[in-house]
């Protein structure tokens, strides 16, 4: 029989309670899915209802280990709101600076995940319109060509927050990226999905031959198409949170 538990969180009617659990599912998946990095990286999502409180992975904790209590509530200030961990400080400034610079951007998510990054460490290093995984990002990237060492203050993060306000994604050259959605779906999806694309690119640049690169108009009305299909991005993540729940019911612990 299935524990009472996971339908209830599945369907629960608190968009706060909804919010936590989406971003620990992502956590979760995302590292299961080779996308993080020891105790590095992070995610955050704002809570719903509000302009400049955020739920963030805590300092120390491997994302395999985290469950729904383990997430922490801060302010804009780094004032610890909920949660019984520590926020890591680069998370606060990268996350708190794009949040209160970017209003449509509901979640963000930080990795240094392995084809990405590999990317961002090429001199100009760009992803390249050569598969249909990439046409997703089709004029939604940007590039930070410049490496400023780590997010210690808040002005590495709002330099940051600067670059990222046109784009949904920001390759930090000699780093890692950045990727912000108005949901943590539409962020999880577009994360997944852009290691896809540069993992494709990575190992087709690794035959040594030339890239077959798509043709414009045909890159313009596949990125159309994607987009308008973006419904795609609630069930993948409805799908991991089935999964990880039916797995793993203590992580709502």
């Amino acid at each position: 029989m299935k524990d009472k538990r996971i339908e209830e969180a599945l369907n629960h009617s608190d968009p706060v309670f909804q919010a936590r659990l989406d971003l620990l599912a992502a956590l979760r998946w995302a590292e299961a899915s080779g996308l993080g990095e020891g105790i590095c990286n992070h995610f955050s999502v704002l809570v719903p209802g509000t302009t400049d409180h955020f739920i963030l992975n805590p300092q120390g904790l491997h994302w395999s280990e985290l469950t729904l209590s383990d997430l922490l509530t801060v302010d804009a200030d780094g004032k610890l709101v909920e949660g019984r961990h520590r926020a890591e400080p680069t998370a606060f400034f990268i996350h708190s600076r794009i949040h209160l610079a970017k209003p449509n951007a509901k979640c963000v998510m930080h990795t240094h995940m392995p084809y990405a990054t590999a990317i961002a460490c090429n001199e100009q290093g760009r992803v390249e319109w050569c598969s249909q995984n990439a046409l997703r990002y089709y004029g939604r990237i940007g590039y930070d060509d410049s490496y400023h060492g780590l997010a210690l203050d808040q002005k590495e993060g709002d330099r940051m927050a600067d670059l990222a306000d046109a784009y949904d994604v920001l390759f930090l050259a000699n780093h890692g990226v950045v990727v912000t959605g108005e949901s943590v779906a539409l962020a999880f999806d577009d994360l997944y999905y852009l290691e896809r694309a540069c993992l494709t690119q990575v190992l087709a640049e690794s035959r040594g031959k030339p890239l077959k690169i798509i043709p414009e108009n045909i890159c313009q009305e596949t990125h159309r198409q994607i987009m308008e299909d973006m419904n795609q991005s609630d069930l993948h993540l409805n799908a991991i949170k089935r999964i990880l729940l039916n797995r793993s019911p203590d992580i709502l612990d």
